[in-house]
């Protein structure tokens, strides 16, 4: 049902937003150059990696995120019109609508077993840490979200999900850590006996 659910909503969404779409690409294509999509690979359900793409948002070069993210990068991250193209990775099959945050694959080894589970479902574009905080909340709070709805998930909770994310995006709360301009890695966690 969540598979079917996936499918249709994320088609509808890219026929409804194409003009959007188109215009985001070319906006990236004029100001930033190519490529024109972000392309990383980010560990899936059970950790199996996938490619996650994103409209780019930084310039190219080797300085801190901060510096290299760009006014189009600011403007597209305040509205979430960077995370378009994840659709095409719901229609794929390797990310649903709802679901933890696909994050680093070199963050796997760091987490605790609990943590872990957030692996058992297939990551979403949106999820209950999103809602309950995004990128305002230290790595235990999402890490704690994000296992709390793999084991309450619900075709009700996601429902919930995606308009408290609609309200959100909205508002546009929580995009960066609050007095920084990125959110710091993750660098493990003790595990708790």
């Amino acid at each position: 049902m969540k598979r079917t659910i996936d499918l249709v909503v994320s088609s509808v969404l890219l026929l409804a937003a194409s003009p959007i779409v188109i215009g985001v690409a070319l906006l990236v294509k004029t100001t930033m150059g190519a490529p024109i999509l972000f392309k990383q690979e980010r560990p899936g359900q059970f950790g199996h990696p996938f490619n996650l793409f994103k409209f780019r948002t930084m310039s190219e070069g080797d300085l801190a995120d901060e510096m290299r993210l760009t006014k189009v990068g600011k403007f597209l991250r305040k509205y979430s019109l960077d995370e378009f193209p994840q659709l095409f990775n719901v229609i794929k099959g390797e990310m649903s609508l709802v679901g933890p945050r696909p994050l680093l694959m070199e963050y796997l080894p760091l987490y605790t077993k609990e943590q872990a589970q957030r692996h058992e479902v297939k990551p979403g574009i949106t999820g209950w840490a999103q809602v309950n905080g995004r990128n305002n909340i230290s790595w235990e709070e999402k890490f704690h979200y994000d296992t709390w709805y793999v084991t309450h998930q619900s075709l009700k909770l996601d429902v919930k999900i995606l308009w408290m994310t609609i309200q959100k995006v909205a508002k546009k709360e929580g995009i960066t850590p609050e007095g920084r301009g990125a959110m710091e890695k993750f660098k493990g966690s003790r595990e708790v006996m």
